[in-house]
């Protein structure tokens, strides 16, 4: 039987047997707010240019969360709500047990606003200003933001340097091990012997994990994510955290929300406090509730055919790679819709590279630099396959005019 953690059997576009979604359809999303296509000109200077950058989709939410959202506001009537009333404690703890195979303890769960809020609540209670936090690299650049931003310090190590990251962890000052699961930027999935270690060396240096999973659902074929609830449970661990959502997976971050596991229930108790007297945050927003609510029980089948989509997406972007750039060696990430691309090898300067993309190709890609390490661009292919198309052939022109010269 399949192991539904490993995500789709085939990858298909749309679900054997499931209903058909299409992902195709190019909606118009200017005019809408939206950070990605009205908001270029903040970060590259330039507005009106074909976005590939912040990481959300241009796919409409799932049918099954939309009419859930229509129901809700039919209703009519908006007050203060609790999460931990009615069904959304328990839609999250049967998705887990379907999708990943993991039982999760409702009772251990802590609500939020969003991923990094959680991350900046637990900085402040587990770490004080010029403390350590150990993060793999490149690095999400949210992250950055939280973790400095704070006065704390980010100390990356790379992806593959176990004795590395034991080096970092060792140091007395070193407070947390914050890791991405699956990992944005690289879109790499964890093995168990990965996680094993990363809690075996944070155990032995008496330092929490926090473990950020919110591309957890994203995973590709083939690669099974493990919820770090698991591997604390395994490691009899009481100091952790595991923080994720359902807005990046189903498309709808503007509704906020976001959920976590804490597993001492002292931390728990001190968390809830914060939230709901720090930082008057009792009330969460109805809507995310519902769409969280409805996306774990009615949206697998729209999930998985997002999945097959981008991994076609995916597949064909490594074709025109390899055709195009055949000194760029690339495969496609093993969760996720963002294209790491190492740029390297034509030994391309990175600022004229984005000059070049924003003049002559009116398209915004992320940088490497953003994530620590320069040389590489990232590609949000979360999107109609016609649009992805686009994006990667002006990144292949670019490259290769610049590497000509």
């Amino acid at each position: 039987m399949h192991d539904p953690a490993n995500g789709p059997a085939n990858a298909p576009d749309a679900p054997a047997g499931g209903p058909a979604y299409d992902f195709d359809e190019e909606r118009d999303r200017h005019g809408t707010w939206s950070v990605q296509w009205d908001g270029t000109a903040d970060r590259f200077g330039v507005s009106d240019l074909l976005p590939f950058t912040i990481s959300d989709m241009d796919f409409a939410s799932p049918p099954e969360v939309l009419d859930a959202l229509r129901a809700r506001v039919d209703h009519g009537v908006f007050g203060y709500t609790d999460w931990r009333l009615g069904p959304f404690r328990e839609a999250i703890a049967d998705w887990y047990a379907t999708r990943y195979d993991t039982r999760v303890d409702t009772g251990a769960m802590v609500y939020a606003p969003s991923v990094l809020n959680q991350l900046s609540q637990l900085l402040r209670m587990w770490t004080r200003p010029g403390d350590g936090v150990v993060v793999h690299t490149p690095t999400y650049d949210g992250f950055r933001k939280a973790v400095t931003g704070l006065g704390r310090e980010l100390r990356g190590v790379p992806v593959d340097d176990l004795d590395a990251l034991e080096r970092e962890l060792a140091r007395p000052d070193s407070r947390m091990l914050l890791l991405c699961s699956p990992h944005n930027p690289t879109g790499r999935v964890w093995t168990e012997a990965e996680l094993t270690d990363f809690a075996r060396l944070a155990r032995r240096h008496g330092v929490p994990v926090v473990s950020d999973e919110i591309h957890a659902d994203l995973a590709a074929d083939g690669h099974r994510h493990l919820p770090w609830v698991r591997i604390a449970r395994a490691g009899g661990d009481r100091r952790w955290a595991m923080l994720t959502s359902g807005t990046k997976a189903f498309n709808f971050p503007a509704l906020s929300g976001s959920y976590g596991f804490l597993g001492d229930p002292d931390d728990r108790a001190a968390f809830v406090r914060r939230m709901e007297t720090g930082e008057g945050l009792a009330s969460p927003a109805v809507l995310s509730l519902t769409a969280h609510i409805a996306a774990y029980r009615h949206g697998a089948a729209w999930l998985d055919g997002l999945r097959g989509y981008v991994a076609g997406t995916m597949g064909m972007l490594a074709e025109r790679l390899a055709e195009g750039l055949p000194e760029v060696t690339w495969t496609p990430p093993q969760a996720g819709y963002l294209a790491w691309i190492d740029l390297r090898p034509l030994g391309i300067d990175e600022t004229r590279l984005q000059e070049e993309l924003v003049a002559v190709e009116k398209v915004a890609i992320m940088p490497g630099g953003t994530y620590g390490t320069p040389g590489f661009v990232r590609l949000n292919v979360g999107c109609p396959r016609a649009k992805a198309a686009r994006g990667v052939d002006a990144l292949i022109r670019t490259a290769r005019r610049l590497h000509a010269g």
